[in-house]
């Protein structure tokens, strides 16, 4: 056990030592940006071993209460561990649902047991989670969510579909919402919220091909799965107001989270070694002053996101509004990242229009980035839903 009053510059420096001497080699094979991306075995085994390596050392749910598996530490020690991780570049943990969205709403929301139950299979990666909230009927409109489940003795029925269940077809359990009444007009009223397990008769997780030729999202089918009716979290009918708190979640709007890397992500440091390769007319690609005008506005924004953070802990720079920062922070991140590898394939003219090509620059990992870009931008609630939420929420805009 990790001591908690260790200074934390020595603490740094012993978790600078531990990743160096454990980040894992170079697999051999393709390893995913993230978990929208794992999609075969071998990779999934790969991220699940090095996650559970991590909390077996002490950095992974540090500031989660001990009796529950956590490290009961204050958050400033696992803020560190994540700095390092991100600097040092380590693999993602591949649990992120459950580490990030389902165990900070159990620990916030749920019952003695739900914890006991669920929070250390979450950290040590024995139960990897989902998410059941978009349907493909119903877009970005989480409330009018069709999926149902009709009570029977100390089960639910559930029938239906969700889209975009990342990790559904290695997952355990799936924080599912659904509809148990289609009464009245309030069309959220009739929801309510699972955490479901995905292991029973009845549900059927269909991996989805994407466009770079990875898997990682999921169809999933309920076909008359009976689930039990404590899996329920919150009240029936109750669904939208626990689905509106994992969001926060989920947008980083809220803490409360685990740790660990959640991406393996290139940055504007690539992108700026990838500037300096490239060629513009028998030139460098820096030497063209518009070019260079585009990357210093991309180096100014990846900046100024990351001093968002340092800003956020500031109230006095918070004041007119206070929840500006953390509301705006998922929208400014996905953005930012499907712009700056836009940028990078318009950098490399016209071998930006080769993926699979061995004559790929960099091996194709700026198309891929590029292309799986988007699923960010989408996920959480897309970049426009995001908007909305900013100028209703903290501008006071009205709806219409």
């Amino acid at each position: 056990m990790i001591e908690h009053n260790k200074d934390l510059d020595v603490f740094r420096a012993d978790v600078s030592k531990w990743l160096k001497e454990n980040n894992p080699k170079d697999p051999g094979f393709i390893l995913p940006e993230t978990f929208m991306e794992v999609g075969t075995d071998q990779q999934f085994e790969f991220l699940r071993d090095w996650q559970r390596k991590v909390y077996d050392a002490g950095y992974l749910g540090m500031a989660w209460p001990t009796e529950y598996g956590g490290g009961g530490m204050p958050q400033i020690y696992q803020d560190v561990v994540n700095a390092e991780m991100a600097k040092q570049r380590v693999p993602f943990v591949p649990n992120t649902i459950g580490l990030n969205w389902a165990g900070p709403l159990i620990l916030n929301m749920g019952r003695e047991e739900d914890k006991q139950r669920y929070i250390k299979g979450i950290l040590n990666a024995d139960d990897i989670w989902c998410q059941g909230f978009s349907e493909p009927e119903h877009g970005s409109d989480l409330g009018n969510a069709q999926c149902r489940a009709v009570k029977n003795g100390d089960d639910y029925i559930v029938n239906g579909s969700k889209i975009w269940t990342s990790l559904g077809s290695y997952a355990k359990y799936m924080i599912l919402l659904a509809r148990t009444s289609t009464d009245g007009d309030n069309k959220y009223a009739g929801l309510s919220f699972f955490l479901s397990p995905m292991q029973v008769d009845g549900i059927e997780p269909q991996p989805i091909k994407k466009l770079t030729g990875e898997y990682g999202f999921c169809q999933t089918h309920f076909i008359d799965a009976h689930i039990p009716a404590d899996c329920m979290i919150g009240a029936q009918g109750e669904g939208w107001q626990v689905a509106m708190k994992t969001l926060m979640f989920e947008r980083g709007a809220t803490g409360g989270q685990a740790g660990g890397l959640s991406m393996m992500d290139i940055n504007m440091g690539d992108v700026l070694e990838l500037a300096k390769r490239a060629r513009r007319n028998g030139k460098p690609a820096l030497d063209d002053p518009l070019i260079r005008d585009e990357l210093v506005q991309l180096l100014i924004e990846e900046r100024s996101n990351r001093l968002m953070n340092v800003r956020a802990k500031i109230p006095a720079l918070n004041a007119e509004r206070p929840n500006a920062i953390s509301m705006s922070g998922k929208l400014r991140s996905s953005e930012l990242k499907r712009k700056f590898t836009q940028f990078a394939l318009s950098l490399q003219g016209a071998n930006g229009a080769r993926y699979v090509s061995a004559a790929a620059v960099d091996g194709g990992r700026w198309q891929r980035s590029y292309f799986n870009s988007f699923s960010a931008t989408i996920g959480g609630g897309t970049s426009q839903i995001q908007k909305n939420i900013l100028g209703e929420r903290v501008l006071g805009l009205p709806k219409s």
